[in-house]
């Protein structure tokens, strides 16, 4: 079961590319500026975010790479991380159990 979890996991971060494939902007992925032309406003959450939030790899890319590695290299990373964290959360549950 964990090997076919992985092999998932590594089809969908090899299929990520396809996201260039498309226009416009993924679903909530929107910056100030969208949301201001989506909505005439932005949030102030959102803006007040900006001044101290920045993306690890902003606009899935990675400087001295393509297009494409980047996006790949966003989805390894975004998954590695999301794992680790997971692994995280359960070690200390289980610390408290």
């Amino acid at each position: 079961m964990l090997r076919r979890y992985w092999l998932i996991l590594v089809i969908m971060a090899l299929l990520t590319p396809l996201g260039l494939l498309a226009e416009g902007t993924a679903w909530g992925e929107w910056g100030a500026e969208d949301l201001m032309a989506m909505l005439g406003f932005v949030p102030r959450g959102i803006d007040q975010a900006a001044s101290w939030w920045q993306a690890l790899l902003p606009d899935y890319s990675v400087k001295g790479v393509g297009e494409t590695a980047g996006y790949l290299i966003s989805a390894f990373v975004g998954s590695a991380l999301v794992y680790l964290a997971a692994i995280t959360y359960m070690k200390v549950i289980a610390r408290s159990k």
